[in-house]
């Protein structure tokens, strides 16, 4: 099959079946295509589309992302997870607005924060309407059983030849459309379990569904167990009030505003100690997992008094907030999970 039936089937097959109506789908507005690739990079559209326009609300364009602090923009990424995208998206609009427009090369994408090569050939063909080549996991899996390539695409040669067979496919005439269009297949055609291949326009020339090899393939390799972790999460609470605190800008969590966890057993008597606290009976626990590890939080929960709070706060370096404030700054899921545990308990 040569590269142009690919490319012809692709978008016959798109202009009836594709995805027409994305809210980031605007001609000549890159920045919309920007923030909704960042959104979603490992995160499905249907949760993107919950936080999509809620955040182009609040940031209508690159410059009023760009000046505004990272206080301002962390609640309307809490929850998304994967905040560094969330800093690196913020710091790479700072320095698009002060430059005074977007970036016009792949290499100039590139160069801002938080941008790879496919999130640059992206914006190049979605968001510039210019010739763009992407890989994303929808990429690769349909081009993987395309043409039933069994390596392993985690290996950076084979990867380099998936990128140039892309390449060779992708066409120069309806780029744009061509990107969202394999990127639909993946989506809701060719997808990761139960791919839907009588619904398929590559059906026929496919050498994956030929060999009946479309479940095996893209090659995974055996995921290794998730360790699970344990700490102690401490729920100081004043009259309505919670002792929060602001996370490192990086690492978990950056930047978002979390109860105090501590891993270390001795650290937690030592606070106990020294503030001279006593935890209530709690059998309450959280569990969220992340990519590499599952954490297994314990509650601590301490009343305190009203005249205990100003030290707490200045040597915890803490903020009290009402859980509801708290959430208005934005905080991760798991802080979520114990709010709507402890009302319902």
């Amino acid at each position: 099959m040569s590269d142009f039936s690919f490319s012809d089937a692709l978008l016959t097959w798109f202009d009836q079946h594709g995805r027409h109506d994305l809210p980031w789908q605007v001609v000549d507005d890159p920045y919309k295509v920007w923030v909704s690739e960042i959104m979603l990079q490992q995160t499905q559209v249907k949760t993107v589309l919950q936080y999509f326009d809620r955040f182009i609300e609040r940031f209508p364009t690159v410059e009023t992302l760009g000046r505004a602090s990272w206080d301002d923009v962390a609640p309307y990424w809490a929850g998304l997870g994967y905040y560094a995208r969330a800093r690196n998206l913020h710091k790479a609009a700072g320095i698009v607005s002060h430059q005074g427009k977007f970036p016009e090369t792949l290499e100039q994408w590139i160069d801002l924060p938080g941008i790879g090569r496919s999130t640059a050939g992206a914006l190049m063909s979605l968001g510039l309407r210019q010739y763009g080549v992407i890989m994303d996991g929808n990429v690769k899996r349909v081009l993987a059983r395309f043409l039933a390539i069994e390596d392993d695409l985690s290996k950076p040669q084979h990867e380099r030849a998936l990128w140039q067979i892309a390449e060779d496919l992708c066409p120069e005439t309806r780029n744009h459309d061509y990107t969202q269009a394999i990127m639909d297949l993946g989506a809701t055609v060719c997808t990761p379990k139960k791919p839907l291949c009588l619904y398929c326009p590559m059906q026929q020339h496919c050498q994956a569904y030929q060999q009946g090899m479309e479940q095996e393939l893209p090659f995974k390799k055996a995921k290794k167990p998730v360790p699970v972790k344990t700490a102690n999460v401490l729920l100081i609470q004043s009259g309505d009030e919670w002792l929060w605190q602001q996370r490192e800008a990086h690492g978990l969590w950056g930047g978002l505003y979390c109860l105090p966890i501590i891993e270390q057993a001795t650290e937690l008597q030592q606070i106990e100690q020294h503030f001279k606290l006593k935890a209530q009976v709690s059998s309450l626990q959280i569990s969220h997992s992340f990519t590499h590890f599952t954490w297994l939080l314990h509650e601590k929960l301490f009343h305190v008094e009203h005249d205990q709070k100003e030290q707490l706060s200045i040597e915890l370096n803490g903020i009290w907030l009402s859980p509801e404030n708290a959430i208005a700054k934005g905080i991760p899921t798991a802080m979520k999970k114990l709010i709507t545990a402890k009302q319902k308990a």
